[in-house]
């Protein structure tokens, strides 16, 4: 099987999102996905782009909301009111009120009333939701195991995902013991840290980097919504494919220590999604030596294809500590910045398409801060 993986431009300045659709199978039949639908505007670009290249009536067999941040939901209301969906994949936030209502710090709540409050919270996933059951198409949950299409969910499992829910920014404040007590605290940034990472990142200092002097670092934390994004891998015939949303490094361990588990190679791929736009804080040396191999020798040929969706001028995505690291492993870096760029999978290149330029090794990185 063929696999075509298209990142369609998605915001600017710093409002990075995806939106990336996938075509699947041969030339001459073949089926249409779509992960993830950017920002409110990017919605009308996607479909446009669906109906200009696949007819005036395109069929998405799947579509796939890696999780519930507006950067890759808010463009799929649009998405769903105009293109025929079979299968939504997604994490409905309120659904699981029950089950997690231990994991919250308020032991007033109950399992109906935290529900409303998180779906009153999470408005634009319940409108996908109420549109998907509008067009009467199945609505089902992406936990680890799930099969998408060609794709294998690794991440997260049904457990995972239940810790994760009440630390999310938009969810009543989680129970901190019990959380420690299973080893998945994480906790939630407060206003003042955004305040203070945003001041931080404002007086970004460069250094130098050299190929044997890699400055990305482990112990990156991320936040618990970004961890919930499903990570999924596809087997197609000219090698496995890796997409990450906004998982972070505990979110791709557990999609490392999955595919282990289901018998699906590592450090073979083929293609591999720069997970959060490039952010410093999703990757780090250990687990991309787990998934994707060791570092090479220096000019070795490129192994695989590594995209990150990023806007043109966004100052902080992607992050070159990141994008070397990727280079290191045996990436050939391709950024959107602007435009879509297109891993072919086999399928013949449409025309309008030239071959995209992949970014280099940089030498002027970000200090790790």
């Amino acid at each position: 099987m063929k696999c075509e993986i298209e990142f369609l431009p998605v915001g600017s300045a710093s409002k990075a999102g995806d939106a990336i659709v996938i075509r699947y199978g041969e030339p001459h039949d073949y089926r249409l996905m779509l992960v993830d639908g950017g920002h409110a505007e990017t919605g009308e670009q996607v479909v446009a782009h669906l109906r200009r290249h696949y007819g005036s009536n395109p069929v998405l067999e799947h579509l796939a909301l890696t999780h519930s941040d507006g950067d890759h939901a808010s463009g799929l209301r649009t998405v769903l009111e105009q293109v025929t969906v079979r299968t939504l994949w997604l994490h409905a936030p309120w659904a699981f009120a029950g089950e997690a209502l231990p994991l919250f710090a308020d032991k007033r709540l109950t399992a109906e009333g935290l529900a409303r409050r998180i779906a009153s919270e999470y408005d634009v996933v319940a409108d996908i939701v109420r549109l998907a059951q509008a067009q009467g198409c199945s609505i089902q949950p992406p936990f680890q195991g799930a099969q998408i299409g060609p794709f294998r969910v690794l991440s997260p499992s049904r457990w995972a995902y239940l810790r994760l829910l009440p630390q999310f920014d938009r969810t009543p404040d989680p129970d901190r013991a019990a959380l420690e007590a299973a080893g998945m605290w994480i906790g939630k940034a407060s206003a003042a840290d955004r305040l203070f990472e945003a001041a931080r990142a404002a007086l970004q200092s460069w250094t130098t980097e050299r190929w044997d002097q890699e400055r990305l670092r482990d112990g990156g934390i991320t936040s618990a919504s970004n961890e919930s994004s499903i990570v999924m891998y596809g087997w197609f015939e000219n090698g496995p494919a890796l997409l990450t949303g906004d998982a972070g490094l505990r979110g791709l361990t557990w999609a490392a220590d999955a595919a282990v588990a289901y018998g699906l190679p590592l450090q073979q791929f083929a293609f591999v999604q720069i997970p959060h736009h490039g952010s410093r804080r999703n990757s780090g040396p250990a687990v991309l030596n787990r998934l994707l191999g060791p570092i090479q020798p220096e000019n070795a040929p490129s192994r695989f294809a590594a995209f990150v969706s990023a806007p043109a001028d966004d100052a902080k995505h992607p992050r070159r500590i990141v994008l070397n690291a990727f280079t290191r492993r045996g990436g050939r870096i391709i950024a959107t910045q602007g435009s879509s760029k297109v891993h072919w999978g086999g399928f013949p290149a449409r025309a309008g398409y030239g071959p995209a330029e992949n970014l280099p090794f940089f030498t002027r990185v970000e200090e790790y801060t």
